[in-house]
């Protein structure tokens, strides 16, 4: 779990190899178990489901929450409730361990879906988290770092799920169909410190590379640039995405400067 790390321009940040399952607007979380300003009051956003972990972000620019990170190996206790009065929710914990937290201790979460949607969503999150599970290894994963690359506008494959889903798994897209908004995820270089449903490989990085991606390596002043990863649809061969040029200013534990 992270604090304040998976944000970027308005957006979501995600690492490299990660792309997302499910999008969700018009959500609430209340966190409880934890004692700093970060925690405190409902708030409302958006909530991905990646494969690799669950991302809350804040529609309050002025929170001092502005995002937070689930990844699946930190969720435990996760149950889905559907209670006789009221809308149904999802409520858990996420623990905290030393090689994927940037705070200290673990915290209850409860998330409500204004839109509807609870049980859809919270029976994809515990089948990715199954999935992610197989890819586990005894080692721990490295330690927790920021991401302090730039980050750069994420290809299109990584606003949804291929059509073909997973390993037999297809996402319940028909009850959330919504994508997230254009130019509106953004990647880093560094691929994800913990396994999701493809364990540790990147889908579009290095030897990695799959069906349907090119990777250029310009150069600035004679030193190798920040690797851009351009995509094109085998179906529709004439037509490539070229993400633009990396920005340089680096994310911290905060994300962007302008969300911060």
């Amino acid at each position: 779990m992270s604090l304040n790390t998976a944000h970027a321009n308005g957006g979501v940040l995600i690492h490299a190899g990660e792309s997302i399952i499910l999008f969700c607007d018009n959500v609430e979380i209340e966190f409880s178990g934890q004692d700093s300003k970060e925690f405190k009051g409902t708030k409302s956003g958006r909530l991905y489901l990646t494969t690799h972990r669950m991302i809350f972000n804040n529609k309050k620019q002025s929170d001092a929450m502005q995002s937070f990170s689930f990844p699946f190996i930190s969720l435990k206790d996760v149950e889905l409730e559907q209670p006789i009065f009221g809308a149904n929710y999802i409520k858990g914990k996420v623990r905290n361990t030393p090689q994927l937290s940037n705070f200290v201790g673990e915290v209850k979460f409860k998330l409500h879906f204004k839109s509807g949607g609870a049980i859809d969503f919270g029976q994809a999150m515990l089948k990715a988290a199954q999935m992610a599970s197989r890819n586990v290894v005894n080692d721990p994963p490295p330690p927790y770092t920021p991401p302090t690359s730039g980050w750069y506008a994420a290809p299109p494959p990584a606003y949804t799920p291929p059509p073909e889903g997973y390993q037999g798994w297809v996402p319940p897209t028909h009850v959330f169909p919504d994508h997230p908004p254009a130019n509106s995820v953004f990647m880093t270089d560094a691929p994800p410190p913990y396994p999701g449903i493809t364990g540790y490989q990147g889908y579009r990085t290095g030897d990695s590379m799959g069906a349907g991606g090119f990777v250029a390596e310009p150069s600035y002043n004679g030193q190798p640039a920040q690797v851009q990863v351009g995509y094109y649809d085998p179906n529709n061969p004439q037509h490539a995405f070229v993400p633009p040029p990396a920005y340089q200013e680096p994310v911290s534990a905060g994300g962007n400067k302008k969300d911060d």
